[in-house]
């Protein structure tokens, strides 16, 4: 009997892909202080693909605590400009600084994935995209988050390339599901070999 599987996220993006998939899951949110596991990791060098895979092991090994014998799915993504990372704006006026610093930018999404179980991680993964975004004047990012609304709050990078937010670009490098955030062909590569689901 196949192990169940749990998603350590209840990001609604991330659980549709899956679904989309047809993969049987269920999704519990894991109980960590994001900000307290990332700051120490500043200190010691670590790369903004590397903050993205211990976040998605802090998530996915609280989970286990609760579930220890299921398969769980911890994800993750950093936003990077340099050795910069974006976290979610907090506001509005956030997700407007936000858009005038990646302005005529490339930027990196870090995209996490790990399978963890009994507390320990057997698998992880990061992929990476790149995105190019045009040159934004002020009032247009004023419209455009007048436009889009709340929903620029719930990403790194203020916009969602699956809505408007593709409108603030002049290239991308990178599969869409790196991009929102679950690198997907190379969990379902995983999940087959394992016999999670039917390869």
């Amino acid at each position: 009997m196949a192990l169940p599987l749990i998603l350590a996220s209840q990001s609604p993006f991330r659980a549709t892909i899956l679904k989309n998939a047809g993969i049987q899951f269920t999704s519990q949110k894991a109980n960590i202080d994001e900000r307290a596991v990332e700051a120490p990791l500043y200190e010691t060098g670590a790369t903004p693909e590397d903050v993205a895979l211990i976040l998605s092991e802090a998530k996915a090994e609280e989970v286990s605590q609760h579930f220890p014998h299921a398969l769980i799915i911890g994800c993750d993504q950093t936003l990077s400009l340099g050795s910069e990372i974006f976290h979610k704006p907090a506001d509005m006026d956030g997700a407007r600084r936000h858009l005038l610093a990646l302005s005529s930018k490339t930027h990196q999404l870090n995209s996490a994935v790990v399978l963890v179980q009994n507390g320990q991680t057997v698998w992880r993964h990061v992929s990476v995209a790149y995105m190019t975004m045009r040159h934004l004047e002020p009032g247009f990012i004023g419209r455009h988050l007048a436009r889009v609304g709340d929903i620029a709050l719930s990403s790194v990078g203020a916009y969602q390339v699956e809505g408007e937010g593709i409108q603030l670009f002049d290239k991308i490098d990178g599969d869409y599901f790196t991009i929102v955030g679950l690198p997907l062909l190379p969990l379902l590569k995983e999940l087959r070999a394992r016999g999670i689901i039917d390869g």
